[in-house]
């Protein structure tokens, strides 16, 4: 929309704001934030010698990432990537179909209150951790090595794939659920006729996300000793190998690209 005409009687139109109606408010709202930014970059302590010293290291790590090295230790490599996929396949189906009954138990509209909350919590508690921390924990309880990362992120998998199915059942168009309920339908069938076909298209693009999410979450929870091939390049980055490293960052990224690609087909196919 163009600004009106200046003339008697005429004003120039202006885009009404969208959260803080009042100017006094906006100004002093957002200059607080402006000042609480600043005075937070301000506490950030640098130390300029290390961040020049950083700066060296970092161009020998893109000199390396340049002119990757996929043979030396290319035994380490395909073993780590074997885990991390071994991980990321078994993780995300044992995730789905953990997922499935978790977030149609935490969707409000087809779910009794009792189940509903045990589900939602469910769910809360998946979210709460990051998968670093929870990896951590497994590592702990049943020791180095690629077990830990399946459970690590299986159990992260139910927290994001629940959420966002419940979240979708909930947002179903209830007249095709009322249709199906008024032929005296069960719970089971209303489920299966009315709600799966809105809902699984929807689903299987999640998963498909979700698969792309664990295997660069595999990269990440190897670190700390969950298997896979976060772990190759761990060592790789404390033994300033870094044409070994940039090797596998290359790896990483074309197994992403790929899976991108891939799912995109998949959900067009889909949907």
């Amino acid at each position: 929309m163009t600004a009106a005409a200046s003339g008697p009687g005429r004003r120039t139109w202006r885009r009404p704001p969208v959260l803080i109606p009042d100017r006094r408010w906006r100004i002093a709202i957002y200059g607080g934030a402006l000042v609480y930014l600043v005075a937070a970059l301000a506490t950030v302590d640098v130390d300029w010698m290390r961040v020049t010293e950083g700066m060296d290291r970092a161009g020998r790590f893109i000199q390396g990432f340049l002119v990757p090295d996929f043979t030396t230790r290319a035994g380490d490599i395909w073993k780590g990537f074997e885990e991390s996929l071994t991980m990321t396949v078994c993780a995300t189906i044992v995730g789905i179909l953990l997922s499935v009954p978790v977030g149609i138990g935490a969707a409000r509209n087809i779910a009794p209150m009792p189940v509903y909350a045990v589900c939602r919590a469910i769910i809360a508690v998946s979210r709460a951790f990051q998968e670093i921390v929870i990896a951590i924990l497994f590592v702990a309880m049943f020791g180095f090595g690629p077990f830990a990362g399946f459970l690590t992120l299986s159990f992260a998998t139910i927290g994001f794939l629940a959420k966002l199915l419940a979240e979708d059942i909930e947002d179903i168009d209830e007249a095709q659920a009322e249709a199906i309920r008024a032929t005296g339908a069960s719970w089971w069938q209303l489920v299966n006729y009315g709600i799966q076909p809105q809902v699984m298209p929807r689903l299987i693009g999640l998963s498909l996300y979700r698969f792309d999410i664990n295997f660069r979450e595999s990269a990440v929870i190897g670190i700390v000793g969950a298997g896979g091939i976060g772990a190759t390049l761990n060592t790789s980055m404390q033994r300033y190998d870094y044409d070994t490293a940039g090797a596998i960052l290359i790896l990483i990224i074309l197994f992403v690209m790929l899976a991108e690609y891939g799912s995109s087909y998949i959900r067009k196919r889909v949907q």
